[in-house]
């Protein structure tokens, strides 16, 4: 199986799933920075990356815009993350078995059970981990889990 397409989901995947509120009500969020590292090589094997989350906030599009995202899916909402990600495949002209997906949360199963290579961290929902086929990372959320994938796929799976 070759991956052409990376993509992962951002609350509780690239963060730690926490929401932290200022004084003023602003909503902040705490990414790993070595996950946005390990996306970044793979990119640069010509492996297309994006984030796609139910979520629609400034920080993850300023997140997508430093890390030079290929896609940028906001605003998915629960059963919505199939059809976005048919169309990004058929824009590539792959199908999903060359697309490689992380999340954490039952928004995410049934793109889980759709894409070649599914994950999840190792601190996701319980129906999650359960799935057939899921490779459930050693790091959480926030922690590491996306990073550990993408080496994961660097060295061929």
């Amino acid at each position: 199986m070759e991956i052409k397409l990376f993509l992962t989901d951002v609350d509780g995947t690239l963060t730690d799933g926490g929401m932290y509120y200022s004084a003023d009500g602003d909503v902040l969020k705490r990414f790993y920075v070595r996950d946005g590292m390990g996306m970044k090589l793979l990119q640069q094997t010509g492996v297309k990356i994006g984030f796609i989350t139910s979520e629609t906030t400034r920080i993850v599009e300023a997140r997508a815009k430093k890390l030079g995202l290929d896609f940028l899916c906001q605003g998915i909402r629960f059963g919505g993350k199939v059809e976005a990600v048919q169309k990004i495949c058929d824009q590539l002209k792959i199908t999903f078995d060359n697309v490689a997906y992380i999340g954490d949360d039952v928004n995410d199963i049934e793109l889980l059970q759709a894409v070649g290579f599914a994950a999840c961290p190792a601190d996701a929902a319980p129906e999650v981990m359960s799935l057939p086929n899921i490779h459930v990372m050693s790091h959480n959320g926030g922690a590491g889990a996306v990073r550990e994938l993408t080496d994961l796929i660097l060295k061929g799976c």
